[in-house]
């Protein structure tokens, strides 16, 4: 098999189908739109990166949350993507290098009387997470004797953050820096009830596409395109994962 083979696996319409997660703010894996409705962030430049060194015009597909991009890509409708790795997740996609690791925290209205991760997991306090994300399974196995409301998009939190609408609501310390001033005395918590990587990842089945997109990822980490996209995006504080 040739080279030619290795694309028409991972590209099979000739198209670069790349996922993204489009959220209010930008973070090391969120994306946001400009005015004009263009996606900018980290890993559009990674899949930008991946459509240049393939020469395989890109397409970018928007989603809600990583929960619907996993669900694209191991159906196969979406062909490449960036999501936070987990055991649910590895089960229906075929998982390549990490660029970054993060921690998922809660973050607590003003006013709150909790003050620890550990508190959260108490009945009657109102757990907030995106649906069907890593994040989300580990607040429901961290705090099992709170409620967890399911929402579908970080938009979606925000609004039940500024109603009042939670006691907890969990997502990554990164995206907590850029939405916090949008949130007048609201405070993140210290520690995390999760750490994990966010990697390239293709759907099932498709195992040189997977060699392709690894020795891309790895390149892009060794010539510093990792680098330079997480400091455009104003990350310059954040190590590329090992």
């Amino acid at each position: 098999m040739t080279q030619t083979d290795d694309l028409k696996e991972l590209a099979p319409t000739g198209r670069l189908r790349g996922g993204l997660v489009i959220a209010p703010a930008k973070t090391g894996f969120f994306a946001i739109k400009d005015g004009q409705g263009a996606p900018h962030g980290v890993t559009v430049d990674l899949l930008r990166f991946l459509s240049g060194e393939t020469k395989l015009p890109l397409d970018m597909q928007l989603y809600d949350n990583s929960g619907q991009v996993t669900d694209a890509v191991a159906s196969g409708a979406c062909d490449v993507a960036f999501m936070p790795q987990d055991a649910a997740r590895a089960a229906r996609v075929a998982f390549g290098p990490r660029y970054l690791m993060i921690e998922s925290t809660y973050l607590v209205p003003a006013g709150s009387a909790i003050q620890s991760i550990e508190e959260v997991n108490r009945a009657g306090v109102r757990v907030i997470a995106i649906a069907n994300t890593t994040t989300m399974r580990s607040a429901r196995r961290s705090s099992p004797n709170a409620s967890v409301r399911e929402v579908p998009s970080v938009d979606a939190m925000m609004r039940l953050a500024r109603t009042g609408e939670g006691d907890a609501f969990a997502l990554s310390k990164d995206s907590f820096a850029s939405l916090l001033p949008d949130l007048r005395g609201a405070r993140v918590l210290a520690g995390n009830f999760q750490e994990t990587g966010i990697a390239v990842a293709v759907p099932p089945g498709r195992p040189r596409a997977l060699a392709l997109v690894t020795a891309l990822i790895d390149e892009a980490k060794r010539n510093g395109t990792v680098r330079r996209a997480l400091d455009a995006a104003g990350y310059r504080d954040e190590p590329v994962a090992p």
